[in-house]
């Protein structure tokens, strides 16, 4: 008896009964099975596990029988085969569940087949405990099955087993289980979810009809989207969030806009039709690629700030940027704990697997530099990319394998039905709330319509096309249903599509009517007092600090609270900074960067700085955060300056480019008045994040009239150390450049990089800032500055010779950076004081007045040669030859000294680096 006690836990039987009785009858089943009831009998013949007596239908005389068990399990009990399916269920359920509203896509799986355990048909009606499952019981196997498949076999299968931790896992089954997997919805909700269903059809029936053959990648096939967004929205709402960031690809974007976001119809209509003089903010880009913001006033719970990014073809790359704006709203609204504010990424199936910027924001989603509290993740489901089926496009079964990276569930849902739909949001958004983890809904649908308008499908998919003709829209479906069930008659469903189609005739006629022109727009909200624009609009501001206040500063770097122990290599090195802090040796790089942060901080700029090893720095120069030598525990000194400054958050990032960059471009839109910095390990390496800068970075202000001071740090400098850890690729940047839209320095001195980082924090106007910093020079003494060059002076954009006199100078050397102290070098050896050396410090506006004033004193027909030890073909030398051409300000003749023209921007031979490098010095003063 005992024994058998001890295989019950007892929230398992307290449904059962009283616990006596349920001892009695065993008892009385141990003595003689058949004086029980038959519901007992099996109930406890499933527990042993023993020969079942089961009564012979001719004569019901009693015959014993086994039941056949997997081949593979031939011990297992009743029991045990039961949890073996119902584990199967649970794990394997979305594999035959009936996502694919084209139905071509079922499959049956054999460990789901009752069979496969052994019951065969005269067990479905034997009674079995629901142990471990949310459901009174014993139920009879059948019932059991039924309710299995109900809730992992319907229009809605769920991954969740891949989920390590025992807890969450649970917490989730129950959800799902209790429920069966399904939403019980009021009249009110059926009708707003059919309500929305009409806003999302009768739109792109209008877009069809009165703009015949325009592009606006239609999103018919996946009209569940726009109650999907509605539901999610809602619910946010509930949970407390008061903001959200959207970004998606174009695929049922202006749908997006006009039913989630709130743009009025008449301001697409009217970028459609493209008028003469009508550009206003819009004139960048085209209208599948803008974003909007707008207040969404839900059912319940008031209003919700939604804004949808701007983003370009390249479709996931806008991610990462969604995510650092979000973390930048939490960070200013003092949300630490990331639960007013929620990101909303909208994926395509074939770019949700094929791009790999996917991978590396849910790499950084629970990182602490970069979480958000949770993502919802939404993939419209196409079941197509462009012409390429599934099978070309990825290896794993789903779109979606790739978040099982993380442990959080994929939720694949039927877009047909949705009611499942909403089922899928709830579940996705209670994770969400409950985990602060991101989360996936992935709405399995179809394109009914080719890639674009003008895009002919059954070229590439007959069969695929040929089924979704004959597939009957998703309102059909869903208004049959309501009807059927009398929650809505045929009259009151009309008069939604005639009152849709109404506005929307109203707003095309207000689209083209004369008075439709919008103003251009104003820079506004947290950015009202920014500038973009040329550099001239900019006005100077003062960067210098008095020499007491930082030395103040300095100090205050090197006080540690009692229970600290620095590293003592550590502890030696800031000793020394001791004494920069008093004006006795000169200041350094890493010295006079941490002073430019910490004077900014205690003026109430918030400073953000990641990359990878950013918090120790690539070269072991920064030391911004600090650990313990004894328990490791870190220490920020940069946040303990004074009480009321600005924080100052240091963070090492992931081995990751591209994202991380997005993510500090996304960080810097909703953070202006932040000095917000990313630095690459090596300047090369920004390479692996070109598509930020060229699609946002760069052009971001022309297309979308989007503002930034992000600031990128790139080691930059040739010293023998290859191809890969020499150029941060300064001509990419300078090709890109126009209208004044980025900053691009090559500073020689510590005081030249306080200067730099102070203006571009404290300037009102606000453009990226792209610095090619220092390596080797990190530890040159002569490159320091003394703390009066950071306490008197600004950031000057060229640097004149004034070592020697203007008379008598046979040559002019125009150089920028780490080679400005490699020629400085050789012409003192070299004794040519007939040659005169100028920094470039700003390539980028081009400084053309500075640089005049730099040479003017020299004779007409003085010739002046532009240095660079990158190759010919790289570095700033195509870039100056288009500015100034062959002859600079009409007076000097000018060319450019470098290395040959190279397929690689360096030589891995650390011999062949210092021979090209004397070659190129020899050059410089005219020597063979």
């Amino acid at each position: 008896m005992r024994s058998f006690l001890a295989r019950l836990h007892m929230q398992q039987i307290a449904h059962l009964g009283n616990l006596a009785y349920i001892e009695a009858q065993y008892a009385a089943y141990v003595q003689d099975p058949l004086s029980v009831d038959r519901d007992w009998r099996a109930y406890f013949a499933a527990l042993n596990g023993d020969l079942l007596p089961t009564p012979d239908v001719a004569n019901d005389s009693v015959q014993p029988s086994r039941i056949e068990t997997r081949r593979a399990l031939p011990n297992l009990s009743l029991q045990e085969q039961l949890n073996e399916m119902i584990n199967a269920y649970r794990t394997l359920g979305h594999k035959t569940a009936q996502i694919d509203p084209l139905g071509l896509a079922h499959e049956c799986h054999p460990d789901l087949d009752p069979k496969f355990y052994g019951f065969t048909a005269d067990r479905m009606n034997q009674l079995f405990p629901c142990a471990g499952m949310p459901w009174n019981g014993p139920l009879i196997l059948r019932e059991i099955v039924e309710r299995l498949r109900r809730t992992y076999c319907g229009t809605l299968g769920v991954e969740y087993m891949h989920i390590d931790d025992p807890p969450v896992r649970d917490w989730l089954q129950r959800l799902m289980e209790e429920s069966q997997n399904r939403l019980e919805l009021n009249r009110e909700e059926q009708v707003r979810i059919l309500s929305r269903l009409t806003d999302a059809v009768t739109f792109e029936e209008f877009i069809r009809k009165k703009f015949v053959g325009a592009k606006s990648f239609s999103l018919e096939g996946a009209e569940s989207l726009i109650p999907l967004l509605d539901l999610t929205i809602e619910q946010a709402a509930r949970d407390g969030v008061q903001e959200i960031v959207v970004a998606m690809a174009h695929r049922g974007r202006l749908n997006v806009l006009a039913n989630i976001i709130g743009k009025s119809p008449w301001e697409i209509f009217r970028e459609f039709d493209d008028p003469p003089g009508a550009a206003g903010s819009s004139a960048g880009d085209v209208k599948y690629h803008l974003g909007y913001s707008n207040d969404y006033a839900t059912a319940s719970a008031g209003k919700v700030h939604l804004s949808l990014c701007f983003n370009p073809s390249h479709l996931e790359f806008v991610n990462p940027v969604a995510l650092g704006r979000m973390r930048a709203k939490q960070d200013r609204s003092g949300d630490p704990q990331r639960r007013r504010g929620m990101a909303l990424l909208i994926h395509g199936d074939a770019a949700f697997a094929g791009e790999g910027i996917v991978q590396e924001i849910l790499n950084i989603s629970q990182l602490e530099g970069y979480t958000v509290g949770g993502v919802v993740h939404v993939v419209i489901n196409n079941q197509i990319g462009f012409t390429t089926s599934p099978k070309e496009a990825r290896s794993s079964r789903y779109a979606t394998d790739v978040v099982k990276i993380l442990q959080i569930p994929v939720f694949h849902v039927n877009g047909d039905d949705p009611e499942a739909v909403a089922q899928a949001v709830r579940l996705a958004m209670d994770f969400r709330r409950t985990f602060k983890r991101d989360t996936v809904i992935d709405l399995y649908c179809y394109r009914r319509l080719g890639h674009n308008e003008g895009d002919e499908p059954t070229f590439t998919q007959p069969k695929l096309y040929q089924a979704i003709a004959k597939h009957r829209p998703v309102r059909e479906l869903y208004l049959n249903r309501l009807l059927e069930g009398k929650t809505i008659d045929a009259g009151e469903a009309e008069r939604f599509l005639a009152q849709r189609r109404t506005h929307l005739e109203k707003e095309l006629a207000r689209a083209r009517s004369a008075d439709a022109l919008p103003l251009p727009q104003s820079f506004g909200g947290l950015w009202a007092g920014y500038a973009g624009g040329l550099e001239t609009a900019a006005e100077p501001v003062r960067t210098a600090v008095d020499k007491e206040r930082l030395s103040t500063l300095l100090d205050a770097q090197m006080r540690f609270p009692e229970d600290f122990q620095p590293h003592p290599k550590i502890k030696r090195a800031l000793e020394v900074r001791r004494a920069m802090a008093r004006g006795k040796r000169p200041v350094d790089w890493s010295s006079a960067e941490a002073l430019a942060f910490a004077s900014l901080a205690v003026e109430g700029i918030r400073i953000r700085l990641s990359g990878q090893d950013s918090a120790r720095g690539t070269f072991s120069q920064r030391h911004a955060v600090l650990r313990d030598y004894n328990d490791g525990h870190p220490y920020i000194p940069l946040q303990h300056l004074q009480s009321g400054q600005a924080p100052v958050d240091i963070y090492n990032s992931p081995l990751s480019e591209a994202g991380v960059l997005g993510f500090e471009y996304g960080y810097s839109l909703d953070y202006p008045d932040a000095l917000v910095l990313w630095e690459a390990q090596f300047g090369d390496f920004v390479n692996a994040a070109q598509v930020i800068i060229d699609q946002f970075l760069t052009s971001a202000e022309e297309k979308w009239r989007r503002l930034s001071g992000l600031v990128l740090l790139l080691p930059h400098g040739f010293e023998g150390m290859g191809p890969e850890h020499s150029s941060a690729r300064i001509e990419r940047f300078l090709q890109l450049c126009a209208k004044d839209n980025i900053q691009v320095v090559y500073p020689t001195t510590p005081a030249q990089y306080f200067h730099c980082l102070r203006r571009q924090a404290l300037r009102r106007w606000r453009k990226p800032l792209v610095v090619m910093t220092a390596k080797s020079l990190l530890r040159h003494s002569g490159s320091f500055s003394a703390l009066d060059s950071l306490a008197n002076g600004e950031f000057e954009t060229v640097i004149a010779d004034t070592r020697r006199s203007n008379e008598g100078c046979e040559r002019v050397i125009l150089c920028s950076g780490k080679i400005y102290y490699d020629l400085e070098k050789k012409r003192a050896e070299s004794q040519r004081d007939n040659v005169a050396i100028v920094r470039v410090e700003q390539f980028y506006p081009m400084p053309e007045n500075a640089l005049r004033a730099a040479i003017e004193s020299y004779a007409g027909d003085t010739p002046v040669f532009w240095v660079q030890e990158e190759p010919r073909n790289m570095g700033a030398a195509c870039f100056w030859h288009l500015q100034l051409g062959a002859k600079l300000f009409d007076r000097f003749p000018f060319s450019v000294i470098a290395r040959a023209a190279s397929a690689s921007p360096a030589t891995g031979s650390a011999s062949r680096h210092q021979q090209q490098q004397t070659e190129l010095l020899n050059a410089a003063f005219g020597a063979d």
